[in-house]
């Protein structure tokens, strides 16, 4: 029975940049090094207007194909995380999947999760491979959270990025994934949402925690999703451990959601590590909500500082709430690393 194996990863990114030395410049009153020196964001990539999740995962799954040479006709199914879809309905994985030309035996679906995403996914294509569904899944995060965010709002246009990643998820005879745990706690929806747009009408919608400040579709309360993060994550990083029958002393990375540097740099503390085996690298993208992981995935693998059989865990958490976590063994090699090369 075959196991799932993380391949090549594509990662595309609008062609837009929004730095923080631009909005200095358009709000003079807003203290940008400040800002900047919190969230370690000093830049991020903004879709265009007409520009949608679609075509950012369209973009970053042809540059799969063509850098990495996947053929595309091997594709078996499409998972598609976003929480920006092009529409209610249909289902915009299918749309993809015409776009791509991807064969018509295909699976594909949406599953609307955020920063956890990638770990959910990766957790359904693994399942997918061991019961003989699929052996080449192609795992889409693809998020711009820029359309939710008013122009005018301080607190979210200095954080969020829009990108799209593309990661091969094939079959593989050796164990690269284990230890998958999973939370939810409903009870912070309060804490990172869009109230409208969906089918509950908006007198009966959740109400944001405390007072909206902003005139943005998107609310936050950075300090609650603060707070149930400091108590959720070292939990579930002990829960990953245990259940991939690891010790803190086997694991050389810890890859974490890349939300802001406030909150990686509180997560260190708690779990007692550094930035050689905490990576923060958001400075350049932003929070790109289910797209951080395998961002941060790709940056190491091309910086080298990503080795070989290097043990990792990777935690995603965030909006819901929700939290997922796995441990993961690097196995890929590019064609031009691998032995026979």
């Amino acid at each position: 029975m075959p196991f799932a194996e993380i391949g090549p990863i594509a990662v595309h990114l609008p062609e837009r940049i929004e730095t923080n030395d631009q909005l200095q410049a358009e709000f003079p009153n807003w203290d940008l090094q400040l800002i900047g020196e919190k969230t370690g964001i000093l830049s991020r990539h903004i879709a265009a207007p007409n520009e949608t999740a679609s075509d950012l995962a369209v973009a970053a799954a042809e540059k799969l194909f063509s850098e990495h040479g996947v053929d595309r006709q091997s594709i078996d199914f499409v998972l598609l995380c976003t929480q920006t879809p092009d529409y209610p309905l249909p289902t915009t994985a299918c749309l993809i999947q015409q776009r791509l030309g991807l064969r018509e035996n295909c699976g594909a679906l949406d599953f609307n999760l955020g920063c956890s995403g990638f770990v959910y996914g990766l957790a359904m294509a693994e399942g997918l491979i061991r019961c003989g569904a699929a052996s080449n899944i192609l795992l889409l995060t693809a998020e711009t959270y820029s359309k939710y965010i008013d122009a005018d709002d301080r607190s979210l246009r200095t954080i969020f990025g829009d990108a799209a990643a593309a990661t091969l998820v094939q079959a593989s005879p050796n164990q690269s994934l284990s230890g998958f745990q999973f939370g939810t706690d409903g009870s912070g929806a309060d804490t990172l949402l869009v109230a409208d747009g969906g089918a509950r009408q908006p007198d009966a919608a959740i109400k944001p925690r405390h007072r909206k400040r902003w005139k943005s579709r998107l609310y936050m309360d950075g300090p609650s999703l603060l707070n149930f993060t400091i108590v959720a994550v070292p939990q579930l990083v002990q829960d990953v451990l245990k259940a991939a029958g690891l010790e803190e002393k086997d694991v050389d990375y810890y890859l974490l959601h890349q939300a802001t540097r406030k909150m990686l740099e509180q997560l260190q503390i708690q779990l007692g590590l550094d930035d050689s085996r905490l990576p923060i690298r958001l400075q350049n993208v932003g929070n790109t909500v289910s797209s951080t992981l395998p961002i941060l995935i790709s940056q190491m693998r091309e910086d080298g500082s990503l080795k070989p059989q290097a043990s990792s865990l990777l935690i995603g958490f965030g909006v819901g709430w929700s939290w997922a976590g796995c441990s993961w063994k690097e196995t890929w090699l590019p064609k031009s690393a691998a032995p026979d090369a």
